[in-house]
């Protein structure tokens, strides 16, 4: 093993694909540890890189000061769960496809790296190759005119998972290369496949993209097919290109002079002769590590960073609802940019709705069909759940966490760290009439900091929730909480008293998880003894 002049990595993870980063890594002088759990998996690894590491603990590969990058080839589902904990830890992160599986962790992921200055890239593969990076070029040039149409097939018989479906093994690959070409996000998504197999897993699909452009795409993607075959189709209106990852190195990508032109009206096509272009030969997967490594030795953007794992993970999950919706047209917005005057390092889901002279507070999150309305104020680092709306004129505090289906209406203010369970009802008139307007009549209330509303709970209008108030799920708070107080059933009763922690204390106010002591004030609740 050569000395390396990049960082020194711990590949996570030392399965089917673990082994070729494993093997890529080395080569470049970058290895410093392999980490499984799989005890048969490090005494493999042990006989071919002695000099490497053996680690089975995650933490404790987090815990080395001198591994500054992590890369994960863990299943899919783990994705999330390690990355976060590496970025935290302050390391860099490189994980294979997909991301994660659900676009709220991506972001998170986007959120943390960017917060930490750190780098984090997905292993979408073929945008490492150099047959791509040529036709990408030749396409960025206008070599083959405007592209109109995008085809791509990857078949093959197996591997067949049990974890994940085919739309989730084989295609994150094709779908970032068609991004890649098109320049552009889809506006719409469309999916149909089969289950031959298992009744609830598709073995076989088809997807289709439609650009603003009018650029068209689709993927076919199956692992009951007789033979591998793995093809890219970019259609131009002045010439074809077909990037075939089956063949020969000096045939992997043609470049076609098919062209059709129009004559009295009628389109004629025109063929050419292919033509081979040379490209030197390089292991794609090594330039991929190769770029990571690059990128923390540079501080630079990844090719396919997280924002790029995002932006496919946003067409997987399309596809995969269009596939579970019979071939429903999903139709896709474009992420919004904050309106002035709110922080850039926030994250807004392309479904959610920010009105104008709205204020959204740094690495807060606002996911799928919310809606923010005209003079909100929302804080640093809240989570703002789905379908939740908030506004108008309505307060949030900093680090709120806000779960599903929720309403913030006009009236209602919410300080520091409070949290609103699932479908949290908020009131704000008395006595309400829909034919009779009463919104001058408006009662407000207020939850004070690091309170907790539990889900399904009722707050009626006119009240304060105290600080680190516990409202039981589904209880109605008919009157104002006391700090610290356990509030349940319909009207709410006192039911204990809580810690800050979460805990309940017992009879002599004291916690019994932290340590935290309080003392008793009248109608206020209790306060903390320092």
């Amino acid at each position: 093993m050569k000395k390396s002049k990049y960082s020194s990595v711990a590949v996570v993870g030392a399965g089917n694909w673990g082994t070729n980063l494993v093997r890529n890594f080395f080569e470049l002088g970058a290895l410093k540890a392999i980490c499984d759990k799989n005890p048969a998996s490090l005494a493999q690894m042990q006989e071919l890189y002695p000099s490497c590491d053996l680690i089975y603990s995650f933490p404790d590969v987090l815990a080395r000061k001198d591994i500054p990058a992590i890369v994960i080839a863990t299943p899919a589902e783990t994705h999330f769960g390690l990355a976060r904990e590496a970025l935290l830890a302050g390391k860099h992160v490189f994980v294979e496809k997909p991301l994660t599986l659900s676009e709220k962790d991506a972001g998170e992921l986007i959120a943390i790296a960017r917060k930490n200055k750190l780098i984090l890239m997905v292993g979408h593969l073929l945008q490492y190759h150099p047959a791509f990076v040529e036709l990408k070029d030749q396409a960025f040039r206008g070599d083959l005119g405007r592209i109109n149409y995008i085809y791509s097939h990857r078949l093959n018989l197996g591997k067949i998972r049990r974890e994940e479906n085919i739309l989730w093994s084989f295609a994150p690959h094709d779908i970032s290369m068609i991004l890649a070409l098109a320049g552009e996000e889809p506006e719409s998504v469309l999916a149909t496949g089969g289950n031959y197999l298992h009744k609830k897993i598709a073995d076989v699909t088809t997807t289709h993209l439609e650009f603003s452009s009018g650029l068209k795409a689709h993927i076919f993607v199956s692992w009951l097919h007789p033979f591998k075959d793995q093809k890219l189709v970019v259609v131009g209106d002045q010439k074809m290109a077909v990037f075939d990852d089956t063949l020969p190195w000096e045939e992997k990508l043609l470049i076609y002079p098919h062209h059709v032109t129009w004559e009295n009206n009628i389109p004629v096509p025109t063929r050419g002769i292919p033509e081979r272009v040379a490209i030197p030969y390089a292991e794609p997967l090594k330039l991929e590590c190769a770029h990571f490594l690059d990128c923390i030795r540079n501080m630079k953007k990844a090719r396919t960073d997280g924002e790029e794992g995002l932006r496919v993970l946003q067409v997987l999950n399309a596809a995969e609802r269009s596939l579970k919706e019979n071939g429903l047209r999903i139709i896709l917005k474009k992420d919004q940019a904050l309106p002035s005057g709110n922080k850039e390092n926030s994250y807004i889901h392309s479904t959610a709705q920010i009105d104008d002279s709205v204020e959204i507070g740094a690495q807060t999150r606002i996911w799928h069909f919310s809606h923010i309305i005209s003079g909100s104020k929302i804080g640093d680092n809240c989570s703002i759940g789905q379908n939740v709306v908030i506004g108008p004129d309505v307060t949030v505090g900093r680090g709120c966490k806000i779960q599903n289906n929720v309403s913030l209406y006009k009236g209602v203010t919410l300080e520091d760290d409070v949290f609103c369970g699932p479908s949290v009802v908020f009131t704000n008139v008395i006595n309400p009439r829909a034919e009779i307007k009463r919104m001058g009549e408006i009662k407000p209330t207020h939850v004070k900091k690091g309170a907790t509303l539990g889900a399904n709970c009722t707050i009626v209008c006119g009240h304060t929730i105290g600080s680190y108030a516990f409202i039981g799920a589904g209880a109605v708070v008919t009157k104002d909480v006391p700090d610290f107080a356990l509030m349940t059933g319909n009207p709410a009763r006192p039911g204990g008293w809580m810690c800050a922690c979460g805990c309940r204390l017992n009879t002599k106010y004291q916690c019994s998880q932290c340590g935290n002591k309080y003392t008793l004030k009248t109608k206020k609740g209790l306060q903390i003894l320092k």
